[in-house]
């Protein structure tokens, strides 16, 4: 029987499928990289963010498309991780606008709800880019307005609509002449397509193997006991829950609700979207939390976990090591009471790549570092969490990674109790003189500017190595080549580390040069790194050469030419 309508539950089983397709994809999606580089993340990043969305939608036990609306637009919110992941949840944040206030979506209902999606997307890209995921989109959306009226059936509207979206998928090459010199198609378009096809398959009814979704909360706290065993737990029970609104909530609320949380406890967090709060808080009076979140609207998630008996199994673990425990209660309980810390004006959040990069951050005032640029873009949520870390009116977020910059401007659309300032540094270098150019007797406008200038003197290259046969920027690369990789493409080729860097370099060094920084990494011994300063300084006489260890995976060498 030809399906005509789609329901809650039936779009609940096609998002899962949707989600579960992607995610047994991520990897060929991953090797569609243009660069083959090691740390090709798009599969990665939209998997990760619709899974956090998928988590919320495994846990609706009657759904309705109103429930499912909030579900899969506040969890691919706070899990999207990475450009592709940024776009792949705002597509479903302007799909969810389209159905929160349906009983069932007809063809004509898809196709509006589509187009609400693919504008959103575009409205969320400061400089949309065709022949990427958003085209790919965008071509979809358009043949489901022209087939909506006359299609009606479910199973033929989704056929022709998928058909058409791969199309345009095999034509992202002729749009973008990178993809086409790499001889692949666009890796977000890709991703999309599996989730429509997952989708799809489950709507009209064919059996769709969906693995168990652990059901938990995307929004991940961490603030456990404190390691000393002898610490005294001053509010004992950890309390978490998620207020679905269905009262007034704006700013001026949110800062009340904050106030009166700290009235009854600490290691507070609150972090709000358009239709629900997830709350954190540690607190001897657990209801009152809940009886005061339920003046916004209904509870859901609530947890409450008792610190005092997690204390006491840590205390009995102990035992077995106590004299060494004793020692360090001892040296713990002789520092002062920690006072906090006032207000500042200015915080500073960055995204690191390494242990050495981490102390460089530190040693220029960085107040929270997120770990992972590179190998695991963090997504909105780790955003949120780092900012609610940093007691400052104003933050500026480097993101040291052009993937995460979205990421980034999407944490700061959701925060509303402090001035942020993302700096859209695509590189840890850019990151590092963007700070240096900070100075606190300026305003946030003209310290972004003047970090904005800083980093526009910088020159950046990466060395690392191919994870496939391609051929791009001119350059035909086999697998295990050592590859120079500059801020606008692939500048040299090799076989081996020291000579591609020194011919990366090369091409990075000009008149105008002044300072070589090199940042090795974490499988570079300090003698080979030393043996490339040692040429630097001898090729590059009028130029300041440095060497730090930077402790990154992946990339032999981070450099910046300035």
């Amino acid at each position: 029987m030809a399906v005509k309508k789609i329901d809650a539950v039936l779009l609940q089983k096609a998002f899962l499928a949707g989600a579960q397709c992607i995610e047994s994809k991520k990897e060929y999606i991953n090797q569609l990289n243009v660069f083959p580089v090691p740390d090709g993340d798009t599969g990665t990043n939209m998997t990760l963010t619709i899974m956090s969305a998928a988590k919320e939608v495994a846990a609706i036990e009657n759904p309705t498309m109103a429930t499912l609306s909030k579900a899969i637009s506040s969890g691919s919110l706070s899990g999207a991780r990475g450009n592709s992941g940024v776009i792949l949840s705002q597509l479903f944040r302007g799909f969810c606008k389209g159905i929160a206030n349906k009983e069932e979506l007809t063809t004509e209902d898809l196709a509006r709800c589509f187009e609400q999606a693919v504008a959103t997307a575009y409205k969320a890209v400061m400089k949309p880019k065709e022949g990427t995921i958003l085209t790919v989109a965008k071509g979809m959306s358009d043949k489901a307005n022209e087939i909506c009226r006359r299609v009606k059936d479910i199973d033929e509207f989704g056929r022709i609509v998928i058909e058409y979206g791969n199309e345009v998928l095999a034509y992202t090459p002729e749009l973008l002449p990178v993809l086409k010199e790499a001889g692949v198609v666009d890796s977000g378009g890709q991703g999309l397509m599996e989730v429509m096809q997952g989708a799809y398959q489950a709507a009209i009814g064919k059996e769709v193997e969906i693995v168990a979704i652990p059901v938990e909360s995307t929004q991940k706290f961490d603030f456990s006991v404190e390691d000393d065993p002898n610490a005294e737990i001053t509010f004992g029970y950890c309390t978490e829950f998620i207020i679905m609104l269905e009262n007034e909530y704006n700013e001026d609320i949110e800062a009340e609700f904050k106030e009166y949380l700290s009235s009854i406890g600490d290691s507070l967090v609150v972090v709000s979207d358009d239709d629900i709060v997830k709350v954190h808080v540690h607190t001897n009076h657990p209801g009152l939390a809940f009886e005061k979140g339920l003046t916004y609207g209904s509870l859901t998630r609530m947890k409450i976990d008792n610190m005092r008996e997690e204390h006491q199994e840590k205390l009995a673990k102990a035992a077995s090591q106590k004299a060494a425990n004793e020692k360090v209660a001892e040296k713990e309980a002789a520092k002062p009471a920690k006072k906090a810390e006032p207000e500042k004006d200015y915080g500073f959040i960055a995204v690191t790549i390494g242990e050495g990069i981490n102390e460089i951050f530190n040693g220029l005032g960085v107040d929270y570092l997120i770990e992972g640029g590179q190998t695991m873009n963090p997504s909105t949520e780790d955003m949120l969490n780092a900012i609610d870390q940093v007691n400052a009116k104003t933050i500026f977020i480097l993101p040291n990674n052009k993937n995460i910059i979205l990421a980034a401007n999407q944490a700061q659309s959701l925060t509303k109790d402090k001035e942020i300032v993302v700096i859209p540094s695509k590189t840890v270098p850019q990151g590092i003189s963007a700070i240096i150019a900070f100075d606190p007797s300026q305003t946030s406008e003209d310290n972004a500017a003047g970090m904005k200038e800083a980093m526009s003197l910088v020159k950046t290259g990466q060395v690392t190595y191919a994870v496939r046969d391609t051929s791009i920027d001119g350059k035909t690369i086999k697998l295990g080549d050592i590859m120079g990789i500059g801020d606008d493409g692939i500048k040299a080729v090799g076989t081996d580390v020291h000579g591609t860097t020194m011919d990366l370099i090369s091409e990075l060094v000009d008149d105008d040069s002044e300072l070589i920084c090199l940042y090795y990494g974490d499988e570079v011994q300090e003698d080979d790194a030393n043996a490339i300063l040692d040429s630097l300084e001898k090729k590059y006489k009028n130029c300041d050469v440095e060497l730090h260890y930077g402790g990154q995976p992946i990339y032999y060498y981070v450099i910046s030419v300035e």
